[in-house]
């Protein structure tokens, strides 16, 4: 929802829904031929491998691409590897893709008698990460900075997206599940559970401090949830770790609270789908399920030149792909038609102010933005606050201009950080 204001400069609201009432109705997508995760790292050479074309796999059980070990995706179905392959993510970022021909049908209970989910920190690192909702679990492990609170948001941090909201209504019982699970595990016992809007009743017994979180956009960014809820600035170029608090979405602490509870792991993803005309279906698919099928299952077709957003309108990216997998932190995709794309152009900035009048952190966007633009990213971090912004992406919506300036700060951090590693690695 957007409300604007007509009286001089004031800025337009920006809203999340709240999600009240009768709960939507979910649409149960059907298992796919096959299934494809990406999994972070480099596609190794051949005779390095550890996962191959031809192997058997079970729901369950770890997939790993390299024989050093490292990052894995967890298999969501039982079938056969049809391929390993290496994927090119956002900024280059290398990834390698493994697709598995599905063998068994429907969302079967069979599972990898080598992952038994055993609640301690150590397996909770080997088998859990890739649950539905991603949880993370390193944090837990920083001696530099020891985590002392775990912050859950019952709700999405970009417009449009009502999956978490669904979660935090429906789930309730996993949810108090995952919070035991997580105390257990973590021995950090102040855990708190942030609610969109007024409605904190009913969650008493849930075994966490509950706290409003204001609906006006980008109220439940961390960040912002950090200063209003729990009355903490996040100064430049630092996180709510380096306080001693994590985040974590709903969805990720009750599927922690299944996975322990069940014995195996949830396999289906919740996903807020937004056709051409806005209208918004709640959706659950096996993860790994490529895009293609979803759109399908809602009745989205594509034309020449429309877009698939994954994510919120606001913070959002574009892929390029039908064939795009469900991934466990998919919480939204979007279908918007080519007629209704915003157009981007190099026309110069204005002076205008919107963007200086709307931004939630205060930044100087305006003068930011020129430097960015002509490739000075670390003069932009020393003298304009690069740093300080939160990426809610608010500055690219309101732009006169049409620059995108939420494209230009990630690459801008994105390029610091290549450099900052290169020349650590060179020390």
């Amino acid at each position: 929802m957007i409300r604007k204001s007509f009286l001089g400069l004031a800025k337009p609201r920006f809203e999340y829904a709240a999600l009240t009432g009768a709960m939507p109705e979910i649409l149960s997508i059907p298992p796919p031929k096959s299934v494809k995760f990406l999994v972070n790292g480099s596609f190794e050479t051949k005779g390095k491998e550890a996962v191959k074309p031809g192997d058997e796999v079970t729901r369950g059980q770890k997939l790993i691409h390299s024989e050093a070990g490292g990052a894995y995706a967890m298999a969501t179905v039982s079938g056969t590897v049809a391929a390993v392959m290496p994927h090119s993510g956002d900024f280059g970022k290398a990834c390698t893709a493994i697709t598995i021909d599905v063998a068994v049908a429907g969302d079967g209970d069979e599972q990898s008698e080598e992952n038994q989910l055993l609640p301690t920190l150590e397996t909770a690192l080997d088998t859990l990460a890739c649950l539905p909702g991603a949880p993370s679990f390193h944090n837990f492990q920083d001696q530099d900075n020891p985590i002392h609170t775990v912050v859950i948001y019952g709700g999405d941090s970009d417009l449009l997206v009502n999956t978490n909201q669904y979660i935090i209504k429906t789930k309730l019982d996993e949810v108090k599940a995952g919070i035991a699970t997580l105390k257990k595990i973590t021995g950090v016992e102040k855990v708190i559970v942030a609610i969109p809007g007024e409605m904190v009743q009913g969650y008493g017994h849930i075994g966490a401090e509950v706290k409003s979180v204001d609906l006006e956009y980008p109220a439940a960014f961390p960040q912002m949830i950090m200063k209003n809820a729990l009355e903490q600035v996040v100064p430049a170029g630092q996180t709510p770790e380096h306080f001693g608090v994590t985040f974590m979405t709903a969805e990720a602490v009750a599927s922690i609270g299944e996975a322990v509870e069940a014995g195996h792991h949830p396999v289906r993803k919740l996903i807020t789908v937004v056709n051409k005309a806005g209208d918004l279906k709640l959706v659950s698919a096996i993860v790994g399920t490529p895009i293609r099928d979803v759109l399908d299952a809602v009745g989205i077709s594509l034309e020449e030149r429309d877009r698939i957003i994954i994510g919120g309108p606001m913070t959002g990216a574009a892929i390029y792909s039908e064939d795009f997998p469900v991934e466990p932190s998919t919480n939204a995709i979007i279908v918007q038609d080519k007629s209704d794309i915003s157009h981007v152009s190099d026309y110069p900035c204005i002076n205008c102010g919107d963007c200086v009048r709307i931004c939630p952190v205060d930044i100087p966007v305006n003068m930011l933005v020129r430097f960015l633009d002509a490739g000075f990213y670390e003069d932009a971090a020393d003298l304009y606050d690069l740093y300080s912004c939160i990426e809610c992406g608010l500055c690219s919506f309101v732009c006169v201009s049409k620059i995108p300036i939420f494209q230009y700060i990630r690459l801008a951090k994105y390029e610091i950080g290549r450099v900052q590693a290169v020349e650590a690695v060179n020390e």
